[in-house]
């Protein structure tokens, strides 16, 4: 039987690790990433730990994240491959360069986006400063690319969020018919355009991969329904139980 190499492409926040709120009574946890002050924001149960040992035991890892390079440097998991970070907008090589014929491709479509960025953040702030709304829409950018918008509530109320989605960014999106797309998880609340995403990042390092390896088996393991873009761009696709994907599909049937 023919020999493929494996490879996981996994999302980590909320896939690999959580806050420690979300680790329920799980005990004992484990840090696995840390805010820049060194301190432990993000915590692994022991079943979250046993998987990355099982995957980590015949196939290489590969995290596809909407971290940036800073944040996902403070991430405390043996990762020594490509990544693929900022939702897609920046991929690493084996040993943390910047794959620059990647970024390149990226600061080109992320230029054209930039002006409509721009526009629906004034539009969201001036709702904020109609409604109380203590938020504000703030501009992503890694290695000097600005990639897209993301509001959060300053107290985790993530219900708060909805109005904005509702009256501003969806109606923005569609008035248009802007190449823009809404990614919103608990209290997170994402505008990228359509040329960003993990999904396209994936895809290019596959076929590096496959250009260097040959026949390759791909899986994509993640959380949320943006996740699903990229998993189903690899050959099989894992979902951690009790997750905003499995809600929307295996919980559902």
């Amino acid at each position: 039987m023919k020999k493929f190499q494996k490879f996981l492409f996994a999302d980590l926040d909320d896939t690999l690790f959580q806050s420690r709120e979300k680790c329920g009574d799980s005990a004992p946890l484990h840090a696995a990433a840390f805010l820049k002050d060194g301190s432990p924001i993000s915590y692994m149960t022991p079943g979250q730990r046993a998987f990355v040992a099982f995957a980590q035991d015949g196939m290489t890892m590969i995290p596809a994240t909407a971290r940036n390079i800073n944040a996902f440097q403070r991430v405390d998991l043996p990762f020594d491959s490509w990544a693929v970070l900022d939702y897609g907008g920046i991929v690493l090589q084996p040993g943390g360069a910047i794959d620059q014929e990647w970024l390149t491709r990226m600061q080109d479509a992320m230029q054209a986006a930039l002006p409509g960025l721009q526009e629906l953040a004034a539009l969201i702030d001036a709702w904020a400063e109609r409604t109380g709304f203590a938020g504000r829409a703030r501009l992503i950018e890694d290695a000097g690319t600005p990639f897209y918008l993301v509001v959060k509530d300053a107290d985790k109320i993530a219900a708060r969020l909805e109005p904005i989605e509702r009256d501003v960014v969806a109606p923005w999106i569609a008035a248009g018919k802007r190449p823009y797309y809404i990614h919103r998880n608990g209290n997170n609340l994402a505008i990228l355009p359509a040329a960003l995403g993990k999904a396209a990042a994936v895809a290019y390092v596959s076929a590096c991969l496959r250009a260097q390896h040959g026949d390759i088996l791909t899986f994509g393991m993640g959380d949320s329904r943006s996740d699903a873009r990229f998993m189903a761009a690899c050959d099989y696709a894992i979902i951690p139980r009790a997750t905003q994907l499995a809600g929307l599909t295996l919980e559902t049937l």
